[in-house]
């Protein structure tokens, strides 16, 4: 379900502290208290990705303070947002997710300060985040310029893996090893690395998979965008997981959200397209920079960072689409 779509007869509110709202399918919210500090709100969560509870936890939490991160912002509070069958399932498993969440949190340097709960048929976990940043400092995924490089800073195809391993086809030992620490990782160090660099437009790279995101930038922006596919890192396994029949639930509604504005112009097979769709979990965040300091924020943030920043493509004028080259 796309919620732009059911936010479409809702008028905007009309406060002139209100710096960021849902106009343009950003990650949070911004409002000004101050002219030194505005305060950044999102809330995010999701059903589990894999089996174990902890994994659950710490990647749900990651994911939820990425939005805040992507603003540019720093965390401060969180709330725990659960929905959980008490009734069916042990309440250790609660007792785990809700382990992982804390601890995620408390590496962000930000407080849990209680959050609700409902019984629900499936878990579900997440954050509803707050977090500050100064009102002249906040970025966007509508700020893109032409000449911008784009660096991407987790690999894709998560979504794939994921399905892989409830599929019997990908064993969980490789995605322990190969995909779990990534999902988990914050994006809170790659952000603070370029922050001091000439950033554009951010967003991070979560349900609408690669594309998605990137059209969200390019429509924001006004700008076209291309993605050279031979520069995109993808996860070990995840092209070979699609030529094995494996997909996930979200490819197809992915692919209609972008095909009238999406340009392959590379030539790729099926399944190679199939990973520009993936949707990913705490995916990691899409960077437009001015294209002087390329080096500069690749080179900070691959040497602090145990996530490798790539460049992935450029931003030009002229129609808000994206270009596969």
């Amino acid at each position: 379900m796309d919620l732009s779509d059911a936010l479409k007869d809702i008028k905007p509110s009309h406060d002139e502290n209100l710096l960021v709202g849902f106009e343009n399918s950003d990650d949070a919210s911004v409002y000004r208290l101050s002219d030194e500090i505005a305060m950044v709100n999102t809330i995010d969560f999701i059903t589990p990705p894999v089996d174990d509870p902890y994994w659950f936890g710490l990647i749900a939490a990651a994911n939820s303070l990425s939005d805040i991160y992507a603003m540019g912002g720093k965390p401060l509070t969180a709330l725990n947002v659960v929905m959980f069958p008490g009734k069916k399932l042990d309440s250790g498993i609660l007792r785990e997710i809700l382990r992982g969440g804390a601890d995620k949190v408390r590496e962000s340097g930000a407080c849990i300060v209680g959050g609700h709960s409902v019984d629900d048929n499936e878990p579900k976990y997440g954050l509803s985040v707050s977090g500050i940043v100064h009102p002249d400092k906040i970025l966007t995924n509508s700020r893109a310029k032409a000449g911008d490089a784009l660096i991407l800073t987790k690999p894709i195809g998560s979504g794939v893996l994921l399905n892989a391993v409830r599929d019997g086809k990908y064993p969980f030992n490789e995605l322990e090893k190969q995909v779990l620490p990534k999902m988990a990782t914050l994006n809170k160090k790659a952000i603070e690395c370029a922050l001091p660099f000439d950033i554009q437009a951010c967003t991070d790279v979560t349900g609408f998979g690669l594309v998605g995101h990137a059209l969200e930038m390019a429509r924001g922006s006004q700008k076209q965008i291309v993605i050279y596919y031979d520069k995109v890192p993808f996860y070990p396994d995840a092209y070979e997981m699609y030529q094995k029949g494996v997909s996930t639930g979200s490819n197809k509604d992915n692919k209609a959200l972008v095909e009238k504005y999406l340009d392959i112009q590379k030539t790729i097979d099926n399944q190679q397209e199939s990973l520009l769709y993936d949707p990913q979990t705490s995916g990691g965040l899409l960077l437009s920079i001015s294209k002087s300091h390329l080096e500069s924020v690749l080179s900070a943030i691959n040497s602090q960072c145990d996530i490798q920043a790539t460049y992935i493509g450029e931003v030009f004028d002229g129609n808000s689409e994206v270009i596969i080259a």
